[in-house]
């Protein structure tokens, strides 16, 4: 499986807001495996076009994670422009 428990360990760790394991509802760790799980599905329809349900679950994955996005925007913008340069979200 692409994403087994110890790639989101590693992931919570390195973007969470505590940098621990333990901290999973951060909205930066949640941001993080959103851009995880967004890349691979966009290379999964890379090579499968036709996959139509996955195609709807990669466009409610991008809405998931826009409006934690929004909402990071919202409460400190300072966290947005850290997450955001270091996921390489944006030009």
């Amino acid at each position: 499986m692409y994403l087994d428990s110890a790639k989101k360990q590693e992931l919570f760790e390195k973007y969470g807001k505590a940098k621990s394991a333990k901290d999973t509802g951060s909205a930066e760790s949640q941001i993080a495996l959103f851009t995880f799980r967004i890349a691979h599905l966009t290379e999964h329809l890379k090579a499968n076009h036709k996959d139509h349900g996955t195609e709807r679950s990669l466009k409610m994955l991008v809405g998931k994670r826009r409006r934690l996005l929004d909402y990071l925007i919202q409460v400190d913008i300072e966290r947005y422009r850290s997450i955001i340069k270091e996921l390489g979200i944006r030009k």
